[in-house]
């Protein structure tokens, strides 16, 4: 049963849960592969074109992101990495970090022929990943269209998930504890919003990856599957394909099939 301790104070998740996180994946990606095979990905709706970023996970690049992105490209959209290699975590000063990240993205845009009329671009942000597309979300505020991320936890302590080792290994420093940065992560964008998470996530605490309360145009949709297999997971890219397809200005909630 799931626990109703407040979402800030979400203890990680449960040993089984971590151990079996690797062969959860690979179940997750036969199943892509599968779905790659069938015809179930035709009845997805149809991209217009826009530019799509992918951030990844801590600890990872582009390689991880290959099958959402691929998918993104199917459906018809201009899918990008965030172009910064690998994910390390953010320097000591987040701020001054997060607004040379938004700067360089908004040069990657600008160097592509392609995207939307209106020059909106969504950001999909994976785990930690999803905490940079929501806070330059924030800094870009008329250039994007929507934040989507998936097992994100911006709404805990650091010591909701079982990454805060390798992140302080990668890092160098451990994942900032100041009241008013995670005050501030849990505020969603101003854009619509969608976290997707998974109560089987067996590296953050899913309790730390959903908001609140409710808010207008702010959405938590719940996948079965692990973190680790998140980017390939079939019902995570059912979704992403549903979100991306809202057309501009016209948010609407996620509705599972059936």
């Amino acid at each position: 049963m799931a626990s109703n301790a407040p979402r800030s104070h979400a203890a990680p998740p449960a040993l089984p849960l971590l151990v079996s996180e690797p062969w959860r994946a690979l179940y997750a990606f036969c199943e892509y592969v599968r779905l790659r095979r069938s015809q179930e990905a035709a009845a997805h709706p149809r991209g217009d074109g826009h530019v799509v970023i992918l951030f990844p996970g801590l600890a990872s690049d582009a390689g991880p992101l290959l099958p959402l992105r691929s998918h993104c490209r199917r459906l018809g959209y201009d899918a990008i990495d965030w172009g910064r290699g690998l994910n390390t975590g953010p320097g000591p000063d987040i701020d001054g970090w997060l607004v040379e990240l938004a700067l360089h993205l908004q040069h990657s845009v600008a160097q592509r022929s392609s995207g939307a009329a209106d020059g909106t671009v969504s950001l999909i942000g994976w785990s930690l990943g999803g905490l940079y597309a929501r806070e330059v979300a924030k800094l870009w505020p008329e250039r994007v269209r929507q934040v989507i991320t998936i097992g994100t936890p911006f709404n805990g302590e650091p010591g909701a998930t079982h990454a805060r080792h390798l992140y302080r290994w990668l890092n160098g420093a451990q994942p900032s504890d100041d009241r008013a940065l995670l005050r501030r992560l849990r505020v969603p964008p101003p854009q619509p919003t969608t976290s997707i998470f998974s109560r089987r996530d067996g590296i953050v605490a899913w309790q730390a990856c959903t908001h609140d309360a409710p808010r207008a145009g702010v959405q938590d949709v719940e996948v079965a599957g692990s973190h680790l297999g998140m980017g390939w997971n079939p019902q995570v890219l059912a979704v992403v394909a549903d979100r991306l397809a809202q057309p501009p200005g016209r948010w609407r909630p996620y509705r599972p099939p059936g």
